[in-house]
């Protein structure tokens, strides 16, 4: 009977150091945070979890209290520190770029000292979310392509990262191993065309490629990258 009392003891204290104190509104936010991005915990990783989102919502509200060119929010990584965050989604060693030459002709300027497309028109497409695959490399291609044809044509297209992910492994790409945005350019230039979301929709995992030449939607004619001493 005492070893049990121990052990209750002990168990009672472990929890306690585990659950902080919060505000009721805290904890309620955090609850119907797991329900819209359908999360479940165990009790000790619970409080963990609440801990972790807590700090981050604090955060933003102080944040957003203050004057700043930007806002923040809560997101399906609110619950994550940022050295977990890296671990799981960003890569680790370094790329070289291969499109080093091109064709273009670049101008002289004189160049404005900053560009925000987005209060010029329909130019930038929404936030995507990748999941647990490593094709960050896709979602740069596909934006800056979305961007500059819009730029061009007047419409933005949504286009298909999935096909990158499927299709570009003879430039050195990998799927959900990684890439480069550089080296996925290079794939649509000389595949003559990337489809579109709808058409070719982004399943977030390795597949088979099945790029339709008569669907595609986007084209690149020459690939350069700019330097930091050029940018």
């Amino acid at each position: 009977m005492a070893l049990c009392s121990v052990a209750f003891i002990l168990a009672f204290l472990q929890l306690a150091n585990l659950t902080p104190l919060f505000l009721p509104e805290e904890e309620y936010h955090f609850k119907q945070w797991m329900l819209q991005y359908n999360k479940v915990y165990a009790l000790e990783e619970y409080h963990h979890r609440l801990n972790i989102f807590t700090e981050h919502k604090r955060r933003i509200h102080y944040h957003n209290a203050g004057k700043h060119t930007f806002s923040m929010g809560l997101n399906q990584f609110s619950d994550m520190r940022f050295a977990e965050f890296r671990k799981s989604f960003l890569l680790t060693e370094p790329q070289n770029c291969s499109a080093t030459k091109g064709s273009h002709i670049s101008s002289h300027g004189p160049y404005p000292g900053s560009v925000d497309w987005r209060e010029k028109g329909n130019y930038v497409s929404p936030v995507k979310y990748q999941g647990h695959c490593g094709s960050c490399w896709t979602f740069s291609t596909t934006g800056c392509l979305e961007s500059v044809t819009a730029i061009a044509t007047g419409k933005l297209p949504l286009l298909s990262e999935q096909q990158l992910v499927d299709c570009a492994q003879d430039f050195n790409n990998h799927g959900c191993m990684g890439g480069l945005p550089s080296q996925a350019f290079e794939y649509v230039k000389y595949n003559n065309g990337l489809m579109t979301e709808d058409d070719y929709p982004y399943m977030g995992h390795d597949g088979s490629c099945n790029f339709k030449p008569e669907l595609a939607a986007a084209f690149v004619k020459d690939v350069v990258n700019i330097t930091s001493v050029r940018d």
